[in-house]
């Protein structure tokens, strides 16, 4: 590959990396490694990685050493000697020290006592830096890439530099790292973790059971997600540190992949925890999306591809999550086989998974997507009809904001955060909107009477609470289903759609039954109080073309 091409394809990812003298050489056996054999290692990342942009922490001295391999154009030394390692850029120094030297935690298993991080005094603060000096790069970088990633000095004792010259390989590591990134691989244990108790580990993994370790040899992404993850690992640190639990940056890690998986993405590699694996499954394009893409983007579209086209433009134009961090799928009832082609190329550009269905109509289709959803390995589906757009412009008819920040990351937030069967996207409607309690309409008259009694007309929706996230207000309470946009979670779907069945189902009877199940609180909706999606109909078709099921 020539040069030109090189740095064509590592445009707009910078890796961090550093390099210190631990003292390893003076390690028990079994765990003793000299200086000069990381600097010769550094020296091969310096050389092969020679067309990435490339910020090195490092002891002054050893500028001179870089120098002699990098270009001044694409390199940024940051001074960074030994002694950094103790406050104030690393502020539990002493408290490392202390668990280190502590009689308990050295005796934990028979490794730990002369491992690197209970024999070296620097070992952990350096390796618990990592993500702070990825931080600390993202704001102190000559360079505007918008991709970061921290690589170990010696990273290539186990994994080849040549990776880093293969376009497939950089290009599908930025589709697998859209947010935050660690490889990792499978481990079950039921005593600890790189000296961190599993008791702990589960702990502070919410209960779940820790069977997996991440890797701190090379891990990053999306720089706009730093600021997060830095404040999450440094919460994470402070709080196990002062319980006396300690492990290596990768303990603080796993916990972080156990917390939110769709933020700080994981990809499995052998158990062996070799980080080559992670790299060869790159090249070969061997990843599944199941971790990366937990959600599931069903529209259904009839004889329209421009009201698709659409649709996809309005998330190109506010909020690109919406087709980059979904599993896209097209419910296609068309009819007019002249505009297959249209749907075809479109599906291709934007690598849709396409569903051809022969009208089984709108709520033959959202039946479908149901079904389809409890399949597959996503956690949350949306649902869209084709003329329902994203539009963050202006405020709703009732006086909601339609501009909320990061509508779909918010969105998945909200439902990670409270667990809802479903989540409203939408409080105004076309035909009306969610202050007045639809459901009214299509429950049976038994029903109405019972929980509506002396009412003549639809009453307003009784809401219980309000919350927000991140400046963004939603509601808690009685909210009905319709088809307009909205998120729903596994459990939520199987309730909704899968527990109870028709075999011409109607959205007034959905709305009914889903209803119900609310005021009998086995079903828990909530809905934004913002209104980012605005229906817009640009192609119409006749009146009795119109299916429901």
């Amino acid at each position: 590959m020539d040069s030109s091409k090189e740095v064509e394809m590592t445009n707009n990812i910078t890796l961090v990396t550093g390099i210190w003298d631990l003292q390893r050489a003076e390690a028990k056996e079994g765990w003793k490694r000299p200086f000069q054999h990381y600097k010769d290692k550094f020296k091969e990342l310096l050389v092969e990685l020679k067309d990435y942009n490339l910020i090195i922490y490092a002891d002054p001295e050893l500028e001179d050493f870089v120098w002699q391999y990098r270009s001044r154009n694409n390199t940024q030394i940051i001074h960074h000697p030994k002694e950094y390692f103790k406050p104030p850029f690393f502020p539990f120094f002493d408290q490392v020290q202390r668990i280190r030297n502590n009689d308990k935690w050295k005796n934990q298993v028979g490794w730990l006592r002369d491992s690197t991080q209970s024999a070296l005094e620097y070992y952990n603060p350096m390796v618990m830096s990592k993500m702070f000096m990825l931080h600390d790069a993202r704001n102190r970088s000559n360079f505007n890439d918008d991709y970061m990633y921290w690589i170990d000095g010696g990273l290539s004792t186990t994994v080849s530099l040549g990776y880093f010259k293969q376009p497939d390989v950089i290009q599908n590591l930025k589709k697998v790292s859209s947010k935050f990134l660690f490889a990792c691989f499978p481990y079950e244990t039921n005593s600890e973790i790189h000296g961190f108790s599993i008791r702990g580990m589960r702990k502070y993994s919410e209960n779940q059971n820790v069977n997996r370790v991440a890797r701190g040899g090379f891990f990053g992404g999306n720089k706009k997600y730093f600021d997060e993850a830095n404040n999450l690992y440094y919460d994470l640190l402070s709080r196990t540190l002062s319980e006396g639990l300690m492990g290596t940056e990768e303990s603080i890690f796993t916990i972080m992949t156990y917390l939110d998986p769709h933020k700080y993405r994981y990809r499995m590699i052998g158990g062996d925890g070799l980080v080559y694996r992670f790299f060869e499954d790159l090249k070969a394009e061997n990843f599944d999306e199941t971790n990366s893409k937990q959600v599931n983007l069903y529209i259904i579209t009839y004889n329209a591809p421009n009201q698709l086209q659409m649709v996809l433009n309005s998330f190109e134009k506010h909020d690109t999550n919406f087709l980059t961090e979904t599993n896209l799928i097209l419910v296609n009832n068309s009819l007019n086989k002249k505009t297959f082609a249209e749907y075809d190329k479109i599906c291709e550009k934007y690598n849709i998974k396409e569903y051809h269905l022969d009208n089984i109509g709108i709520c033959g289709g959202r039946q479908w997507a149901a079904e389809h959803f409890d399949k597959s390995d996503a956690k949350y589906m949306m649902f869209f009809e084709d003329d329902m757009l994203l539009d963050l412009n202006g405020s709703c008819k009732c006086g909601f904001s339609k501009r909320i920040k990061d509508p779909f990351e918010t969105c998945v937030n909200i439902m990670e955060k409270e667990g809802y069967d479903f989540l409203k996207m939408c409080f105004s409607e076309f035909y009306g909107d969610n202050s007045e309690q639809w459901a009214w309409h299509n429950v049976p008259q038994h029903v109405r009477d019972e929980i509506f009694p002396n009412t003549s007309k639809k009453p307003p929706t009784e809401y219980k609470c309000i919350k927000t996230y991140e400046g963004t207000p939603y509601a808690e309470g009685n909210v009905y289903y319709c088809n307009w946009p909205h998120i729903m979670g596994k459990e939520g779907n199987k309730k909704c759609f899968l527990d109870t069945t028709w075999a011409h189902p109607y959205e007034q009877t959905w709305m009914s039954h889903i209803y119900q199940l609310t005021l009998k609180k086995e079903i828990k909706p909530a809905i934004l109080l913002a209104s980012p999606f605005t229906h817009n109909r640009i192609t119409h078709y006749a009146a009795k073309e119109r299916k429901e099921n």
